[in-house]
Order: C-alpha cells, then structure tokens, then sequence
C-alpha cells in the first residue's frame, strides 16, 4: 500500500523501521521509549559519543554515564529523498543534528513535518517521538515554530 503524497516530511512507515539493541544501545533506546533523549557520555573525560560505544573514543574507558538532554537540536547537514522502496511518493529529510547539551555529539534522525524548502542548515529543532515496530520509539526532530524567523 503506497503512502498518500505528501508536501510535507514524514518518517517510513514503523512498520519497516527495526532497530538492533545491545548492552550498548539499550539505554538509548529505554529513554527514547519514554520520551526522553539521552547520549552517552564518558564518566571518566566526561567526552559525549554516538552513536553509542563500548569504549571512550578519547581515553578508552568503559566508565559510562547516560545524561537526559533537552531535545533541542540543530540541522548541521540534510538531505531530502524522495521515494522510498515500494512507497514511490514517501518524503524523507534525513538530518544530522548538532546537540547544543552534548558538545561534540551528533544525532542522525529525521525532520519531519515541514516542508523541505524550508529546512536550513543551523535551523533549530526539537525533539518528538513516534512510534515504530515492536513497541519502541524512535526520536524524530520538528521544527521549531521561531525556526523560520532566525537570521
């Protein structure tokens, strides 16, 4: 079944989103389930790191801390696809957001619910939360409203 078209930017069906979970990645996922978005940080360099690792990218440590963020974002890269397989008329802006409350960390998610002429890199964002397959949530970024009005 083909999604309607749409001018606006959506996520893929939840039906065809799986994620994997691991030791590594659970937490992640917990908070997301709650709507809340946390990002690991190092307990030792106190370096922010995603996606998640075992180890400290900076000093290797396995000391680990799962800090809540605010969900504000901002657009550092995107692109807008068009079609997805079996969904020709699906909309997508997949981003890469800089997390202002975790410095040096990025988020890889999507915009949705905005057209994409109107997304801009430094564009200001938030974060929401939809539902996906197998009872998890996935952190999706809306604009926010004052966005369109930013130098």
């Amino acid at each position: 079944m083909n999604a309607p078209t749409t001018t606006l930017a959506t996520t893929i069906p939840s039906e065809h989103i799986r994620i994997a979970v691991n030791d590594t990645t659970e937490p992640f996922w917990a908070a997301a389930r709650q709507h809340r978005l946390v990002v690991p940080q190092c307990g030792d360099c106190g370096t922010f790191r995603l996606p998640p690792t075992p180890f400290c990218p900076n000093c290797q440590s396995k000391n680990l801390s799962w800090p809540e963020l605010s969900g504000n974002a901002t657009v550092y890269s995107f692109a807008v696809v068009h079609g997805f397989p079996g969904i020709p008329d699906l909309l997508l802006v997949p981003a890469v957001l800089d997390l202002p409350d975790a410095p040096g960390a990025r988020l890889v998610s999507n915009i949705v619910d905005v057209a994409p002429t109107d997304v801009t890199i430094g564009m200001r964002v938030q974060v929401d939360f939809t539902p996906i397959a197998d009872g998890w949530m996935l952190p999706v970024f809306r604009a926010l409203p004052a966005a369109r009005d930013a130098e």
